[in-house]
């Protein structure tokens, strides 16, 4: 029999951003991205037995992942970006390390009626929580043309957005555009052969970062992290596209996601953290003959001064 996260997710760069983590037996861990719990299982497999490890989704499915471990384990149904608030509902001042790996687990682009993928024809969902009001259907069909191209240029980086959305508007006049097929079907035209796959990923990209305003609760998660790691302690982060990427390289150099590195009366750099290398780490060939998914990947640690 399969373990749960082998079927769920397989977890990327493992050895790689936990040892970044430097776990010390008796500390507290948050992995705010359990998903299929792989790397949740290693950083519990490093504590002792006086460590502890919270651990967040949003996703309720992520639940059927969770080890027995009750005395160490706590999991958390939510969004990370309130990491901060239930911290403070956990009478937990500092952490010890934070993991988190970003974007999408496989096991969300595999269940096809989530929406996620344009493999499989669903309903336009792409709800990280299904409990949120907001789905691709909803943007897709109600956005206004302007919103939908900034949707499109700034969170798909795709250079012809604006005809996009205009594409997009003129064929939800007709009929709504229901299904991932349905867009699919709207927006292949634009896209020259050569580059039709890696441009609809692009778009459906877009929409999932704006559905779960992962861009949003990606800043404000680094900004509680930052406020609660003890000094000296860790923050791994594996990041899957320039986008989320750019904002975990500004916090981690400057403190802060515009990336300006403040100074005090005297000049002296007041960084809070301390990248522990420029170069990022990237998967091993191996792992990505192995894992598709982690072609992508890279991995970024910095310690709390």
């Amino acid at each position: 029999m399969m373990n749960p996260e082998t079927v769920y997710h397989t977890p990327v760069l493992l050895k790689e951003s936990i040892d970044g983590l430097q776990i010390r037996p008796d500390g507290v861990y948050v992995d705010v991205t359990f998903g299929g719990g792989g790397h949740s299982r290693e950083i519990l497999r490093r504590l002792g037995e006086h460590g502890r490890l919270f651990a967040f989704d949003q996703d309720s499915d992520s639940e059927v992942n969770l080890p027995t471990d009750e005395n160490r384990l706590t999991f958390v149904r939510s969004n990370f970006r309130y990491l901060g608030n239930w911290m403070r509902y956990y009478h937990i001042d500092h952490i010890d390390g934070l993991l988190a790996d970003l974007g999408v687990s496989g096991h969300h682009f595999d269940e096809g009626s989530r929406g996620f993928s344009f493999r499989y024809d669903s309903p336009l969902d792409m709800r990280m929580n299904r409990n949120a009001r907001l789905t691709a259907a909803d943007v897709v069909n109600n956005y206004a043309e302007e919103q939908l191209s900034d949707v499109f240029y700034l969170y798909g980086e795709l250079k012809n957005a604006r005809r996009l959305a205009s594409a997009i508007v003129k064929a939800r006049s007709t009929a709504a555009i229901a299904t991932t097929f349905q867009l699919s079907e709207v927006v292949m035209p634009l896209f020259l052969r050569e580059r039709e796959k890696k441009d609809l990923t692009k778009v459906f990209q877009a929409l999932r970062i704006e559905v779960n305003h992962e861009m949003e609760a990606l800043k404000e998660m680094l900004d509680a992290a930052t406020r609660l790691l003890a000094s000296g302690g860790r923050l791994s982060v594996i990041t899957y596209h320039s986008l989320e990427d750019r904002i975990v390289k500004n916090v981690m150099k400057s403190g802060n996601v515009n990336g300006k590195v403040e100074e005090d009366f005297y000049g002296r750099r007041t960084t809070p953290l301390r990248q522990l290398s420029n170069k990022v780490v990237t998967p091993s060939a191996e792992e990505q003959s192995a894992n598709p998914r982690s072609r992508s990947a890279k991995l970024r640690i910095a310690e709390k001064l």
